[in-house]
């Protein structure tokens, strides 16, 4: 997920009655629902290491063990300073503080594992791929519901208000410019932003933010679990579709779009090329063709070349409905890898890479 969701998620924990269970439970919170993306910075350094380090270590099993642990002693060291500097006593309970932190580290992967881009939980163990493939990375209603009580709750001051009301016009912005996105999911959005608003100069539930943030958060995970059931439906329906076209898919993937729970984006792993599929509840038709079918390309001795290129290793591991273009070149050959997820023609979309190869299968100096 993206950034505002996963802080969104950790400042809605926190105004429930979780924030009183110790002092530094807000920060604990949504400090630990954004920690595991201390591993974005790689995206700074190369597009391939990030490929090959991103939702892996920071986000397995073994640093849900370990962050929640350093995010603890850093809150208990600022904890002590300002109660140094403040003349008091230190205030912050170790107990809670962990449990809080571990929550939110928790949370993080959990929401991740949502996307099509997948989460590896059991790093540094094993390297393999979970994916969830119910949410789109950029989700307005898991937004909507989870802001609702954190603008509430954070809109007292000027400056508070002029920040949300920024956020409000930023993110309204998105969801409109979203592609094919219908004009009664547009509108419900609106709906719900101006719903804030009026929540908040109204002074209505005001004094029930805690009670609100519990509602909102048992909603998003209801509305999670509806995505999921939904996806698992499109993968059947899909499946039942190609067995009466008489063609027994390997695999199918749902992929959520943005802003509109009724459609699907689909890819059809089926012999030696992908189809790809659209399933919209909200039309007559269900199930239709949406572009051409991409052949795979195989894994031959020059794609396997090509595959242990140095800069590509990120690639090879995250690839997961891989196809392959083989060009010959004066100096050999020109291998174009994408994955079908995000890219349905080598050279265009993420997640696409180009290897020059000899014709003794040497990769070529970039």
């Amino acid at each position: 997920m993206d950034p505002l969701a996963h802080t969104l998620a950790g400042a809605a924990l926190a105004e429930t009655r979780l924030r009183d269970s110790t002092p530094l439970a807000a920060p604990a919170l949504i400090l630990g629902s954004n920690l595991p993306d201390i591993d974005a910075v790689t995206m700074l350094v190369d597009r391939d290491l990030a490929l090959a380090v991103r939702r892996g270590w920071t986000h397995g099993v073994l640093a849900v063990a370990v962050l929640p642990v350093v995010l603890t002693l850093a809150l208990l060291l600022l904890d002590r300073a300002l109660a140094r500097w403040r003349g008091q006593e230190p205030r912050a309970r170790v107990g809670p503080l962990l449990g809080l932190s571990t929550l939110a580290v928790a949370s993080h992967p959990a929401l991740d594992w949502l996307n099509t881009y997948g989460v590896r939980f059991l790093m540094p163990f094993d390297n393999t791929w979970f994916y969830g493939d119910a949410l789109f990375i950029v989700d307005p209603w898991v937004w909507l519901m989870l802001g609702a009580p954190v603008v509430l709750a954070r809109s007292a001051t000027l400056v508070g208000s002029a920040g949300w009301m920024l956020l409000g016009l930023a993110t309204t912005s998105l969801v409109a410019g979203f592609e094919g996105l219908p004009f009664a999911p547009k509108l419900l959005w609106c709906t719900g932003v101006a719903a804030i608003v009026w929540l908040r100069l109204s002074g209505y539930l005001q004094q029930q933010i805690a009670l609100l943030a519990t509602l909102c958060i048992s909603a998003t995970g209801l509305f999670i679990a509806i995505m999921i059931t939904g996806s698992q439906l499109a993968e059947w329906q899909v499946a039942k579709w190609q067995a009466e076209r008489g063609d027994a898919p390997a695999e199918v993937m749902a992929s959520p779009v943005p802003g509109n729970p009724l459609r699907r984006n689909i890819v059809v792993a089926s012999g030696t090329r992908y189809r790809l599929l659209e399933v919209d509840w909200s039309s007559a038709e269900p199930v239709r063709i949406t572009a051409p079918p991409v052949d795979w390309g195989g894994e031959g001795p020059i794609v396997q070349a090509a595959l242990a290129a140095p800069h590509v290793r990120g690639l090879a591991t995250w690839k997961r409905f891989p196809a392959y273009r083989v060009e010959e070149t004066e100096e050999g050959h020109r291998v174009s890898i994408f994955d079908v997820r995000y890219a349905w023609r080598a050279g265009s979309g993420f997640g696409t890479a180009v290897v020059e190869l000899d014709r003794d299968l040497r990769v070529l100096a970039r």
